[in-house]
């Protein structure tokens, strides 16, 4: 097995996976496994730039990656970012930094770049299993796009659209700097007229009704999930391919939109970085559903970290082989 080290750095947290990993059997030790809400993309949808405050709480996060790496022996450091440093014109910032935490170069990837990881870490595990019909859809929200992957083993199609909790946040609920809480009927079909128009496009690629499973992925899903299943306390093991249909995904999302900043923070199983956008991020998978037909959505805890961890170490043992 190789030990890789695996950062995830998309609009709303940064993510870190360091594990042993074994591309040829699909194995995957995890070793540590940790999130940061940076809010890198904060005010991004407006200005075009990564705010100053934004870079800074990033560039702290990094740092104590960097001490989880080095205290793991990790050499395979592989650093992948998303959507918001994809459309900030300070990029090089954000790019210029990380060299000089991590050492590595951060990858601006494509959103088609990163649906692809996301369905190899989300469907590693669930390819030989009887109970879930083939092919796969696996959507992952961010918080400024969301990727749509159908495939069943490998990738046939892929897209990913310009929406997410922060993105939809900040585009609909933000009235002179404050979230509106609860939001209006008015910011409500904003949001989904938004998602509707990006699942138009989506749909341009990628044959979303065709899909027998839906697999969700990422924060705003995991939290649903946890809602759904009355934990006390985030579980991850718990969550990890849990079920929960469509109905109750509805349930929770009404519950959310209606609820104010202190009852949403009050809910045990809320990261704080995701009070203000749980909504938004709800009523997205909300509006997959209904628009795929789902009954149920598969949630899984892994994600793009784990594709980011199996492609890097797959890099690794080619190099080994190498003359």
């Amino acid at each position: 097995m190789t030990r890789v080290a695996a950062v995830d750095c998309g609009t709303n947290s940064i993510r870190l996976l360091v594990a042993d990993a074994d591309p040829a059997t699909g194995e995957l030790k995890e070793l540590d496994r940790r999130m940061t809400i940076v809010r890198l993309g904060q005010g991004v949808d407006r200005t075009g730039r990564l705010a100053p405050e934004a870079l800074e709480r990033t560039f702290a996060a990094c740092r104590e990656y960097a001490e989880v790496i080095a205290a793991h022996g990790v050499r395979r450091v592989r650093f992948v970012a998303t959507s918001a440093s994809r459309d900030a014109e300070n990029r090089e910032d954000f790019v210029r930094g990380v060299v000089e935490i991590l050492g590595v170069e951060p990858e601006v990837i494509s959103g088609d770049q990163e649906a692809e990881f996301s369905f190899t870490g989300a469907t590693r595990e669930l390819a030989g299993r009887d109970d879930l019909a083939k092919p796969f859809l696996v959507v992952d929200i961010g918080g400024g796009s969301t990727e749509f992957v159908v495939g069943e083993e490998h990738v046939r199609a892929a897209r990913s659209v310009d929406v997410g909790c922060v993105r939809m946040t900040e585009r609909h609920l933000v009235v002179d700097g404050v979230v509106t809480d609860p939001p209006s009927p008015a910011q409500i079909a904003a949001i989904r007229a938004d998602v509707e128009a990006a699942l138009d496009v989506a749909e341009q690629t990628v044959p979303l009704t065709e899909a027998r499973t839906l697999v969700g992925l990422a924060g705003s899903v995991t939290t649903v999930a946890a809602i759904a299943l009355g934990l006390r306390e985030y579980d991850s093991a718990a969550i990890h391919h849990s079920r929960v249909s469509l109905e109750r995904v509805r349930e929770i999302t009404h519950e959310l939109i209606g609820s104010t900043h202190e009852q949403r923070a009050a809910i045990s199983v809320m990261h704080p970085g995701r009070v203000d956008v749980i909504a938004a991020g709800a009523l997205v998978l909300l509006c997959v559903m209904e628009r795929t037909g789902a009954h149920e959505v598969v949630v899984s805890e892994h994600d793009i970290l784990d594709g980011i961890a199996f492609k890097t170490a797959e890099q690794a043992e080619a190099a080994k082989k190498k003359p």
